[in-house]
């Protein structure tokens, strides 16, 4: 029997429309012979099925000045086709693996990850459920701890240095090296789970391993007594997480209306379960004026819309396309608290309810 065309990478993009100047979120997935994308996630059929041998893929594009962050795929019959990315690591990774998957297609090869289970070799005699158990002793075991980053407490978790300091330590392997590996099979089979941004975008292949060697990279035991609590911008003390779900991250934002096409300062709340942006009055009041589903939205950031008046302030803008394909305007003070605010609402839209 032939077997199924490995799922190199995917993920939500926003893809320009093959007639029309329109861009609409697609579930994009990167296969060893070509590329099928979706209207949403969880379509058992493709909307289409771009193949990858003799085409070639072309970044950064600046063939649409507003939109930032585009790849071009042109195929063998020298058709386009525009992709959008969140941020720059995100685009320079699809790019990357699609530039390698087009390579071994030429070349006759199939493509193959690096640190899987079977291509490290594990010894029958590693037992990973034996090991995660020895990982959690209370005496000899990972250390839980409280870690603090951007503003954000993560309580009974440790980091990815801490982890490989263990495993050498207990003669679990012989090196960092061979560490690194078998933490990313743990990760892999779950016994691990990635806490916070940085560990979080390398298991999602972000990075050249899935598992990160770091001290501001944070994991945790998924059966463990892990929550995340993050500072207010308005009185700097700890938000507890409610039932509600955890405040990811909060703060001022300019919003576009949809009817009146004004600006106007909104507070942003962004919580990770439900997978919602609740907008407030930043001059007070508890209930939020709308909110906004991010559960399959796509997040872009954006130079300029159309059809609009430009803003008095620079255009730090991003968009959110919703699953629906509803399109909401939001804009930051500055380039690096739009790129926060991309990679956090990316984050919730990819793992929260």
């Amino acid at each position: 029997m032939e077997r199924e065309p490995m799922r190199i990478r995917e993920g939500y993009l926003v893809k320009k429309g093959s007639m029309f100047n329109t861009w609409k979120p697609m579930w994009v997935v990167l296969l060893e012979d070509g590329i099928e994308f979706y209207k949403r996630k969880a379509d058992n059929s493709p909307k289409g099925m771009i193949p990858l041998k003799g085409s070639s893929i072309h970044s950064p594009c600046q063939d649409f000045g507003k939109r930032m962050f585009v790849f071009k795929l042109t195929v063998a019959k020298q058709q386009d086709h525009f992709f959008q990315a969140a941020y720059l690591e995100e685009r320079d990774a699809w790019v990357r693996d699609i530039k390698k998957t087009i390579h071994l297609i030429d070349g006759g090869q199939r493509f193959a990850r690096k640190s899987t289970r079977k291509s490290i070799r594990l010894p029958e005699t590693i037992n990973l459920s034996a090991l995660y158990l020895s990982m959690k002793d209370p005496e000899k075991g990972i250390k839980e701890l409280k870690l603090e980053k951007d503003k954000r407490v993560f309580n009974h978790c440790f980091t990815g240095t801490c982890v490989i300091d263990w495993l050498v330590s207990s003669s679990s392997v012989r090196n960092r090296k061979e560490g690194l590996l078998l933490a990313s099979s743990l990760l892999s089979e779950g016994y691990l789970q990635p806490a916070g941004d940085t560990s979080k975008a390398a298991a999602e292949g972000l990075s050249d391993t899935p598992f990160l060697d770091l001290s501001d990279a944070y994991y945790y035991f998924p059966d463990s007594g892990f929550f995340c609590e993050g500072y207010s911008s308005d009185d700097d003390v700890v938000l507890k997480e409610e039932f509600r779900g955890t405040i990811v991250k909060q703060g001022c934002l300019l919003k576009q209306g949809h009817r009146r096409k004004n600006w106007k300062v909104r507070k942003f709340v962004l919580r990770d379960d439900p997978a919602y942006l609740h907008y407030y009055d930043p001059a007070g009041g508890e209930e939020p004026l709308g909110a906004i589903h991010l559960r399959g939205c796509v997040v872009t950031a954006v130079e300029d819309m159309p059809d609009t008046k430009k803003c008095d302030v620079d255009n730090i803008l991003f968009e959110i396309i919703t699953a629906n394909e509803i399109h909401y305007y939001l804009q930051a003070a500055s380039s690096t608290e739009r790129t926060e605010w991309i990679k956090a609402i990316q984050s919730v839209a990819r793992t929260g309810k």
